[in-house]
Order: C-alpha cells, then structure tokens, then sequence
C-alpha cells in the first residue's frame, strides 16, 4: 500500500523588505504513554521512512541516525501499541527487510490527518499571530 508523502509544515510569507524571510508554522502532536512517546512526529516520519524504503537502515540514514536509534524508536513504538506498527523479516537467501503492518499505515493516515484538520481549523488564528511578527 502506498503512504502519501507528509504533509510539510505550512509556510507563510513574511511581509518585510527582505523576501526571502519565511515564517513557519509546525504542528508537534505527540501520543504519550506514561512517561514515552508512543506516538510523535519523529516516529511518524520513521514509519513513512521505513513504508518507502522497505529497510530500518535505509529508513534511519535518511534521517542521519544510526540503525540502533531507529530501532530503539521502533521497540519502543511497537511495544505501547496493541499490536505492531511495523514487521521485519530477517535476511536469507533473498534477504530481509521491514515492512508496516496495517496498524504502522493506519498511524501515518490518522496522525497526518490530525495535523491537516488541525492546521485548516487554525488558519484563522495563525494568520492573526503571525500578523504580530516583526517584518
């Protein structure tokens, strides 16, 4: 199954002499479990990571962290979910690789609609404050 790409944080134009000023605007909803994030941003973009390359490894280099880091992620994902966000296969004749399990796709497409819901329900309000910043 295919995951849409990520929604990217809503740039605006800054209103200034200097044009190439942007202001960002970046939505950082987190899901925690007790003390741990069980679900964030960061996880997030892992899982999307790891849905288009098919690889813990190729997933982890493309956000320059170590195979164990994303790893480490992933354990701790998958252990304060009911069932896994994501399924590895070890290496063999045709080799391994790592794949997202329903629940892994089901994150990505809830998690990214929060985000969109929630950016389209503030527009008001962000438009508002980001009038009150410096040009």
């Amino acid at each position: 199954m295919a995951i849409a790409s990520p929604v990217h944080p809503l740039t605006l134009p800054r209103f200034s002499c200097d044009a190439s000023m942007k202001t960002k605007i970046q939505f950082r909803l987190r899901v925690y479990q007790d003390d741990s994030i069980a679900i964030g941003p960061g996880k997030v973009a892992l899982l999307e990571a790891i849905a288009e390359t098919g690889s813990i490894s190729a997933a982890a280099r493309q956000f320059n962290m170590s195979y164990r880091r994303a790893w480490l992620l992933i354990d701790q994902m998958n252990r304060a979910l009911s069932q896994p966000a994501v399924a590895t296969a070890t290496g063999g004749a045709h080799g391994g690789g790592t794949r997202l399990t329903p629940v892994g796709e089901d994150i990505i497409k809830h998690y990214r609609a929060i985000e969109s819901t929630s950016r389209i329900a503030a527009a008001e309000d962000i438009a508002a404050l980001t009038r009150l910043l410096a040009p």
